[in-house]
């Protein structure tokens, strides 16, 4: 899939950008490991480390981790003591990132793409955030 550029400051959210929200960045957790990845781009760590730096459980982050590599967002290294997580080598795919992560910088995009991760997340009038 090819995503055309736009200029800085006319970012539009696609059909095209829809779709990798929902198959890729379709929760906050992994909203932050793209971030991450993004600006970490040669990391390779364990969930545990990669929890630690970004704040957040490690359960649930070795969960996203685990589906952002069979969304072909990261890799997986299987060691002896346990998985390394690095980026896609994918050009593809880190182009793909590098664009979202630029256009997030658009207030309405964001706003549309957090509404998406939401909707996506099928919360009920009564659950608590």
């Amino acid at each position: 899939m090819v995503i055309a550029v736009p200029s800085q400051n006319d970012w539009q959210l696609t059909e095209d950008w829809a779709q990798f929200i929902r198959e890729k960045v379709n929760s906050f957790a992994k909203w932050d490991l793209v971030r991450f990845f993004h600006d970490n781009p040669y990391a390779a760590d364990t969930a545990d480390n990669i929890a630690n730096y970004i704040g957040r459980d490690t359960a649930t982050v070795r969960e996203e981790l685990d589906e952002l590599v069979k969304s072909g967002v990261l890799q997986c290294d299987k060691r002896k003591g346990g998985s390394i997580y690095r980026f896609s080598v994918r050009e593809d795919i880190r182009q793909r990132v590098t664009y979202f992560m630029q256009a997030c910088y658009d207030r309405n995009f964001r706003t549309q793409a957090i509404r998406l991760v939401i909707d996506g997340m099928h919360f009920t009038p009564n659950h608590d955030f």
